[in-house]
């Protein structure tokens, strides 16, 4: 009963520090440039033309048609918030940052289950104060209108059902973890990466303790189909082509390409900031446009190669430090980086010094978080980085960090102490 009031003061700590942030970048959603782009960007472009009646479609700057840039829970969310409170409203903008920042301050609670289960209750609770506080989870889920906190959510909640799975669990527990999968593709279909080697690494516990998997598995897989599904069907209907997920991924192929590279984002290959890429866009169709990105993604890489190799790894360092440049002038374009690097970098280490910690005393707890920790941002390695498409994992980096650092080293996963625990 103490540790379930302790996780509801987390989360009421974690909501008030967020909600506190939010008055401060509640106006940059309000901004009424290009049209209230920065609302929602395409998410709340596609949330306008639900509401207008014109169907899933529109993620730009006119009425361009049916679309399937994005998937469709988050801007479904969008447009029911519009649909009550008002499209671009002052309330529209404070209901979608409060939810971003309430599922936010939720995530303490599948980060404190998973990390109790694998490294003990103390490291459980540090972790999810960890959280309240913890710099990332405050500022971005209330500096835009995304996915990504939703998506987070999931994530965890799925990362621990993955560590339960491990042992014996009723066929309820996985059909609800296919479900959720299922959930999840349709939010952030990026968070898929990690789920053929969670799966596998489940089968393979499983499996080793002559454990049967295979029923279970296929039921979750069914139900996980049964969510994805309708999606496919509503795109193959749409557009006469196999689409699973999102179309874009000849876009943002070509994201990864440029002669050079001073600066990460190259959204001038885009139809967001340069007119003769907006106009072909227009002239040509979504499905068109991301063909010939990709084709030229491709010639350009075939042309490119060792350029495209050092580039990737940029991106990975940055992904995994934060680090681009500490050129004056990119500086001034991001101020922010010199604090950002020593924090992302410094999780980074501890992060990676708990995982070690974790092989050596265990190599069954350390491979679910190897797992998520080196698939996950795999994509973003050969196509364009942004700061918040890590923090989704963020959670196991944080965990992993409060391992490394405790002094519990005789405490068991299941949080009794041993007779030589102090």
């Amino acid at each position: 009963m103490r540790k379930d009031r302790e996780l509801i003061l987390v989360v009421v700590v974690g909501l008030a520090l967020r909600l506190a942030v939010m008055a401060f970048l509640l106006p940059e959603q309000l901004d009424p440039a290009r049209d209230h782009w920065k609302f929602g960007y395409e998410t709340g472009r596609i949330a306008r033309s639900i509401v207008a009646g014109k169907g899933f479609s529109s993620p730009l700057f006119a009425d361009t048609g049916p679309t399937a840039w994005m998937t469709p829970v988050y801007p479904w969310l969008v447009a029911g918030v519009f649909r009550v409170f008002g499209i671009y409203t002052k309330t529209s903008a404070l209901v979608l940052l409060s939810l971003n920042a309430l599922m936010s301050a939720l995530t303490a609670v599948p980060i404190f289950l998973f990390a109790r289960r694998s490294f003990g209750v103390r490291v459980g609770r540090w972790s999810a104060w960890a959280w309240a506080f913890f710099p990332y989870g405050i500022y971005f889920p209330v500096e835009r209108i995304w996915e990504t906190w939703l998506a987070t959510l999931l994530l965890c909640i799925l990362f621990w059902m993955a560590l339960e799975l491990e042992e014996p669990r009723a066929l309820w527990f996985w059909m609800l973890y296919g479900l959720l999968w299922g959930v999840e593709a349709l939010t952030s279909p990026s968070a898929l990466a990690v789920l053929p080697f969670l799966g596998a690494w489940t089968c393979y516990r499983l499996g080793r303790r002559k454990q049967r998997w295979f029923v279970a598995n296929a039921v979750a897989a069914v139900l996980f189909l049964a969510i994805v599904t309708p999606w496919f069907v509503r795109n193959y209907r749409v557009f006469h082509h196999f689409i699973p997920f999102r179309d874009n991924m000849g876009l943002v192929l070509r994201l990864g390409t440029k002669g050079n590279s001073d600066y990460w984002g190259v959204y001038e290959l885009g139809p967001w900031h340069n007119e003769a890429e907006w106009q072909e866009f227009q002239r040509d169709g979504e499905l068109r446009y991301f063909a010939t990105k990709k084709q030229q993604a491709i010639a350009f890489i075939q042309e490119n190669p060792g350029w495209w190799v050092w580039t990737s790894f940029r991106r990975a360092l940055f992904l995994w430090t934060g680090y681009w440049s500490l050129e004056r002038w990119y500086l001034k374009e991001e101020p922010l980086d010199p604090p950002n690097i020593l924090l992302c970098t410094s999780l980074t280490v501890l992060a990676l010094l708990g995982l070690r910690k974790a092989f050596r005393r265990d190599s069954g707890l350390g491979m679910p978080y190897a797992a998520v920790l080196f698939s996950f941002p795999l994509i973003y390695y050969i196509t364009s980085p942004e700061a918040y498409y890590r923090r989704p994992i963020d959670p196991m980096f944080l965990v992993l960090a409060v391992y490394a650092i405790s002094g519990m080293r005789g405490e068991r996963p299941d949080g009794v102490l041993t007779q030589n625990a102090a």
